[in-house]
């Protein structure tokens, strides 16, 4: 599959009006096996993925894998001391040639011991002298692009894809004084074979409407009237956003409706008083908090499934503090109850999107981040339509 059907990609139109004549996206598209297919080629081949956080990989030699939608992929610290990135798989006969993450100063493919340096290069073959017109040079793992932007790395399997920067600065004034480049992030998590579409993931991260519905007591603070959707929206933009306002300052996500880390010392007294939550997709969501941000790196595995990365990223001075770990404990127990009724909710919602009566619903103003969301999906859907024609 190549495009979506004309029928379906009439429906779109709906879904990109204003906010208060729009209508949800079509089922379809969060179950659709054809629809992920496309997406694989219009959205996540073409697009700047996030993968983690460059504090990851510290030192020359340092590397993880990852995989998205089937690509495994090598990040790694070359010996220049850039971040590079590389596909996974062995140019001999594709067995991947390393999983998890360590410091080496080449891979080994283990099946016939092909040696690529940290840059991909093939530096050894054995036993290939009889092979006639071999080049090692012609079998070095392939490269990606690579853009760092505030501490976070993404690639981008395009070689011709413009910058990204430039596309995400309607949110830097938002994060500028969190210093995220120079901001901790102690480690990530995942959750694997979560049972939803990635763009549910994206809607709900993003989703003020529920706000202090789904999350009645626990986020009363931060509530859904006090959604704002600052800037106006351009086609051109890689990042949807709004902020929550609270109802007091140093708001946080626990039981006490109050910060538990050290604040970012830079924040103006208006930051103090709201969160942000960004979209960069396909495969970030972040936002930010007076103590803390976090965020979550989407991966989709089937139609219906993803795993999620999850990370959390503090001031520097935050962790000097002795009892940074009991903090740290009593922060993920208040996050959990949201995690909880998020993931309820969204597995909920995929069960319903499979229905025959699932609906083409209406949206209210507190969901304007949705339209932008809906915007830029049906961007590259149009796009993949364009080229296949």
């Amino acid at each position: 599959m190549t495009t979506l059907s004309d029928g379906l990609m009439a429906a779109l139109d709906a879904s990109i009006e204003d906010v208060s004549k729009a209508s949800t996206l079509p089922a379809e598209l969060y179950t659709s096996a054809d629809v992920l297919a496309l997406e694989t080629e219009a959205i996540f081949m073409k697009e700047w993925l996030c993968v983690g956080r460059a504090e990851r990989i510290p030192n020359v030699g340092d590397w993880f894998t990852v995989t998205i939608v089937d690509e495994p992929l090598i990040i790694a610290r070359n010996k220049a001391g850039d971040v590079c990135a590389m596909s996974a798989v062995c140019q001999h006969r594709a067995m991947q040639v390393c999983e998890g993450e360590g410091n080496s100063t080449t891979f080994k493919c283990p099946y016939h011991h092909w040696n690529y340096g940290l840059d991909g290069r093939l530096l050894g073959a054995p036993a290939m002298e009889r092979t006639e017109a071999f080049n090692k040079a012609d079998f070095g793992l392939p490269q990606l692009r690579v853009e760092e932007w505030l501490g976070f790395v993404f690639v981008n399997f395009d070689q011709d894809a413009s910058p990204l920067a430039p596309t995400l600065e309607r949110y830097s004034p938002f994060v500028h004084n969190y210093d995220l480049e120079n901001a901790v992030c102690p480690g990530t998590f995942t959750l694997e074979g979560m049972p939803w579409n990635w763009k549910v993931m994206f809607e709900n991260f993003n989703d003020g409407y529920h706000a202090n519905r789904l999350h009645e007591y626990v986020q009363d603070f931060c509530p859904s009237n006090l959604s704002d959707f600052p800037v106006p929206w351009s086609d051109d933009s890689n990042v949807i956003f709004r902020t929550g306002g609270y109802t007091h300052i140093d708001g946080g996500f626990n039981a006490t409706h109050r910060v538990i880390m050290e604040v970012f010392p830079d924040l103006t007294e208006e930051e103090r008083t709201r969160s942000t939550f960004a979209l960069m997709p396909p495969t970030l969501c972040f936002g930010t908090a007076p103590d803390q941000c976090f965020f979550f790196l989407i991966r989709p595995t089937g139609p219906e499934t993803i795993d999620v990365e999850i990370g959390y990223i503090f001031h520097p001075s935050a962790l000097d503090d002795p009892l940074f770990e009991q903090k740290m404990a009593l922060s993920d127990a208040g996050v959990q109850v949201f995690v909880d009724q998020d993931q309820d909710a969204t597995t909920k919602v995929q069960r319903g999107l499979r229905s025959r009566f699932a609906p083409r619903g209406r949206y209210s103003w507190q969901e304007e981040s949705h339209i932008q969301f809906n915007r830029w999906l049906v961007q590259r859907y149009r796009a993949s339509a364009v080229a296949a024609s």
